[in-house]
């Protein structure tokens, strides 16, 4: 266990290595309940939420999520990355996912509710949920089966939800998650989620599965290339420099920092986050120096780990232009370069849709 965003985490059960396998072979439980719950309602709540976040929520409806940023409106760095859900009219989800229903970054969520909150119209109703529900992501190809094997049986679309009773406790069930392997993320009341992590727990290890804390989670998204707030996206870093532009609706009217944005687009971004696949024994680590061949200094490591997969170091790294794909780059390893190919992620094959 160790403090992770004010929050006393699980780091690994068996082993981060054993439960990185896990996930990738069979199925892996994830205790995610340190990730926030914010409920948006009220007569105009998702064309609110629209207004304020990057991606377009016009391009969902009701049963389906999204990917989307919280950005400041004066810079455009990124106060959080997150995922919006967007609520149906079924009377069955009045307790949560009634409206947009968000579920930010643990220690962000207070300040996500905060600019929401200062910006909201009257009518429009921010309940910060944090403590009301509990997270458990089941995640790997194994993932479905070990759901049925509970009592939960569901074929959901990539980015859908719907909700299930099991045990007379209503289970809101999403086909999303983390890890870049077919999975699920269960929103669930608190104080019922023991006996669900439980049984889930004896599920995953009928198939081979096993518990997995944030070490296996933090080695299976650095190898998707998922960026990690905090490290790949901040208030000093915008979706532009991120990459993650996919997940900016540019042509809506108005978001929080949509003028900086579209300039920083326009212009071109200073510095773009790549992949770095080590081509010896090194492993980048976060704040290391990157270095061109002739020896200049081209950036900074942001998320940097050993891949359990492809057994080499491997990362993620802001890099300056004209630092191009293919590139080769020496990173400073406890002052010794080693030395690293750039390259786009992800650095093994997504398997999140069918």
């Amino acid at each position: 266990m160790a403090e992770f965003g004010g929050w006393e985490m699980p780091i690994q059960y068996s082993g981060v290595v054993e439960e990185h396998s896990a996930v990738r072979d069979a199925v892996g439980i994830f205790d995610v309940s340190h990730l926030g719950n914010v409920e948006v309602t009220g007569p105009g709540a998702k064309e609110f939420v629209n207004s304020c976040f990057t991606n377009d929520l016009d391009r969902i409806g009701p049963g389906q999520a999204q990917y989307t940023l919280c950005c400041d409106d004066a810079t455009g760095g990124v106060v959080d990355d997150l995922i919006v859900y967007h609520g149906t009219t079924d009377a069955r989800f009045s307790a949560g996912f009634a409206g947009m229903h968000l579920v930010p970054n643990a220690s962000n969520t207070p300040e996500v509710v905060r600019r929401l909150r200062a910006a909201a119209p009257g009518g429009i109703e921010i309940k910060d949920q944090h403590e009301d529900f509990a997270i458990v992501a089941v995640q790997g190809p194994k993932s479905q089966q070990a759901l049925g094997d509970v009592g939960i049986s569901i074929d959901l679309d990539y980015m859908a939800f719907t909700l299930v009773e099991r045990d007379g406790v209503r289970v809101v069930v999403c086909r999303t998650g983390y890890t870049g392997e077919h999975g699920y993320e269960l929103v669930v009341p608190s104080d019922a989620v023991g006996p669900l992590w439980d049984a889930l727990l004896e599920a995953a290890s009928a198939h081979g599965g096993r518990a997995c804390g944030l070490g296996a989670r933090d080695t299976l998204r650095t190898e998707m290339g998922y960026p990690l707030h905090g490290h790949d996206l901040s208030l000093d870093i915008t979706p532009v420099q991120a990459r993650c532009g996919w997940a900016v609706g540019w042509s809506k009217p108005a978001f929080w920092g949509r003028d900086v944005l579209a300039a920083e687009r326009e212009a071109g971004p200073r510095r773009l986050l790549w992949g770095l696949r080590a081509e010896d024994r090194g492993i980048p680590r976060p704040d290391m120096v990157v270095r061109s061949a002739a020896g200049d200094d081209v950036g900074v490591v942001t998320s940097g780990t050993f891949s359990p997969t492809l057994k080499i170091g491997i990362g993620l790294a802001l890099l300056a232009p004209p630092v191009a794909e293919g590139d080769q780059v020496t990173v400073d390893v406890r002052g010794r370069p080693s030395v690293m190919r750039v390259v786009k992620p992800p650095f093994v094959p997504s398997h999140v849709r069918p």
